[in-house]
């Protein structure tokens, strides 16, 4: 699942975000196909982390010629790989920013903390927004219906890299009929709706358990977005 990280993988300081703007600039960059052309790792990870400080579209563009310049890069791989990450993580930051903006959650104090987004009702969660995934190999009422079973796949398949962990997770699933789920994820009044919908009618009692290999244990729960 390449482009899997939370908005607090790293520090970010700044004024609260105006989700119109946002869901602009991420518009953007629906214009590409969505193709990494490699798998996430730390290496380009590190070659990419300017687009944490870089919230519009155009201000990309000089930065990644300079790093291709400097590490003598192909321009179209970084350039897939900086826009993926880009708009995934500002997505993420959006996504993060509705639901702290909702009474029911409290925003984590320590923005360095890697494994807590918020709390929702005293439950700590990072958030994940992730596309429908072919590689589940169920239709969509499948999923829906087995839900424990596609976060297990969820938590099973997660990336080895530096977002990898076994705590609570809620998993913001973005679905479109045209199989065209990623740009779900510049929808931010779509999912804005949902998740104030999930939020508002949040029981803990409903969450999922799970345990895993090493005997440790997580919460976890889907909001669904579906395209109508």
């Amino acid at each position: 699942m390449a482009g899997r990280f939370s908005a607090n993988c790293i520090v970010v300081h700044m004024k609260a975000l105006d989700l119109q703007i946002v869901e602009t600039e991420l518009q953007k960059r629906l214009q590409y196909p969505y193709v990494w052309g490699r798998k996430q790792n730390n290496l380009w990870d590190n070659y990419t982390n300017f687009i944490y400080t870089t919230p519009t579209w155009e201000a990309l563009m000089p930065q990644m010629a300079e790093i291709v310049a400097t590490h003598k890069l192909n321009k179209r791989e970084l350039f897939n790989y900086t826009i993926n990450r880009w708009y995934n993580f500002w997505s993420a930051m959006a996504v993060e920013q509705i639901f702290t903006n909702l009474p029911q959650v409290t925003p984590t104090k320590n923005r360095k903390n890697r494994l807590v987004d918020f709390t929702l009702m005293k439950v700590p969660f990072d958030h994940k927004t992730t596309i429908f995934p072919k590689q589940f190999k169920k239709p969509l009422a499948y999923a829906k219906n087995n839900e424990k079973e596609m976060i297990e796949w969820f938590y099973s398949n997660q990336s080895k890299e530096q977002r990898h962990h076994l705590k609570n997770r809620l998993f913001i699933v973005v679905y479109d009929k045209n199989e065209q789920h990623w740009k779900l994820k510049a929808n931010l009044l779509l999912l804005k709706t949902e998740i104030e919908k999930y939020v508002s009618n949040f029981n803990p009692s409903k969450l999922h358990s799970l345990t895993f290999a090493d005997n440790s244990q997580a919460l976890s729960d889907i909001i669904w977005v579906i395209a109508k």
